[in-house]
């Protein structure tokens, strides 16, 4: 990854920067609580990249995201704790728009 991460002004970009994020975070040497937290989230952040969801529903989604992120340890990796602060901006991205 480079210094700057760009994240996304656009809210349906931002969703689908946020699940990219997550994934990103699932082969990092994190401990396994905090890989557990992550996980959940990333699953949740792919469902709200689905077409079929109402703009609602997807902030529902992302909420969800936000407060699995919150509730996540320490990581202890560098990249991952980027990834995961990147995540945390898509989120805000998208609740903004509500």
């Amino acid at each position: 990854m480079t210094d700057e991460i760009d994240i996304p002004t656009e809210p349906r970009a931002a969703v689908d920067a946020l699940a990219t994020h997550l994934t990103a975070t699932a082969d990092r040497p994190v401990p396994p609580a905090t890989n557990r937290w992550l996980g959940e989230a990333e699953a949740v952040a792919r469902d709200a990249t689905s077409d079929d969801l109402d703009t609602q529903t997807r902030q529902k989604r992302v909420r969800q995201v936000a407060t699995l992120l919150e509730s996540a340890d320490e990581t202890d990796d560098v990249i991952a704790d980027r990834h995961i602060e990147a995540a945390i901006e898509c989120c805000r991205v998208v609740l903004a728009n509500e």
